[in-house]
């Protein structure tokens, strides 16, 4: 773990990133995030933003921050802005996803029901294939022992669940982060060869373990370390600022390495 880039960076592309936590610090976007994500495309290097975050609130991202797509809800769907405005597409039947939805809500509002102080995000409403709970965007951070507890729970309906700084995401489907960020930039016309050597990840927590795992080039922002223990697969570069201030730290180190300052 260390928090200089080397030589291989310099071939970075595409930079594909969490959200919460990630860009935001402390539940606000740092206005060194802007600047960063801005200075990523002045560079022509492509900025993906990849996340649990409702479609509501991806929408948002993609109308009004410099981003060049948004994969939400875990991989559920592509935002993504071009000539002729914002286009949603998704690898899922979203009206099936939105009846398995309505059920698996039913079901995860009956495990809550033995935990009386967590709720579901108040985002709810606006999610087009997961359920939601908060664990620490508007209430005291919940025990990571009772994190895991509920996460259990919902594994054993057959769902998917993970755990971030700030929710537990839970959906039916094979969706996923890494599956829908390998399918866009398959799409992008970049082989496996070039995924592995020109796309980057930078996250903060438990769930963005699969894209740790599954390219070499990785960025952890110093909040990261919160979870070190319970990483399976952990990020190869750690930044020393958290959140947005880390995004910021580790975009200008990539530009001066890509351009020799």
């Amino acid at each position: 773990m260390g928090n200089a880039l080397s030589k291989e960076w310099k071939s970075v592309e595409y930079v594909l990133t969490d959200v919460d936590d990630t860009l935001t610090w402390h539940g606000k976007l740092p206005p060194e995030t802007l600047i960063a994500l801005a200075k990523l495309q002045q560079h022509n290097i492509q900025v993906i933003a990849v996340t649990g975050a409702c479609a509501g609130w991806c929408d948002h991202i993609a109308q009004l921050w410099p981003v060049d797509a948004v994969l939400g809800e875990n991989g559920a769907f592509i935002m993504e802005k071009g000539a002729s405005g914002l286009t949603l597409k998704s690898g899922v039947d979203l009206a099936f996803m939105r009846q398995q939805q309505e059920k698996l809500k039913a079901s995860v509002e009956s495990i809550l029901e033995h935990y009386p102080d967590v709720d579901l995000t108040l985002d709810q409403a606006y999610r087009l294939c997961e359920v939601a709970i908060d664990i620490g965007q508007n209430r005291t951070p919940l025990a990571s022992d009772i994190v895991q507890a509920i996460v259990s729970q919902i594994h054993e309906l057959g769902a998917h669940a993970t755990a971030s700084s700030i929710h537990i995401n839970a959906w039916y489907g094979e969706h996923s982060k890494k599956l829908t960020s390998l399918g866009y930039l398959a799409e992008k016309g970049l082989s496996e060869q070039q995924i592995l050597a020109q796309c980057c990840y930078v996250g903060d927590s438990l769930n963005d373990q699969q894209m740790f795992e599954t390219l070499p080039l990785t960025i952890g922002v110093k909040n990261i370390e919160n979870y070190w223990q319970q990483l399976q697969h952990k990020p190869s570069l750690v930044m020393t600022q958290p959140g947005g201030y880390g995004f910021a730290e580790f975009v200008d180190q990539l530009i001066a390495l890509k351009h020799g300052e």
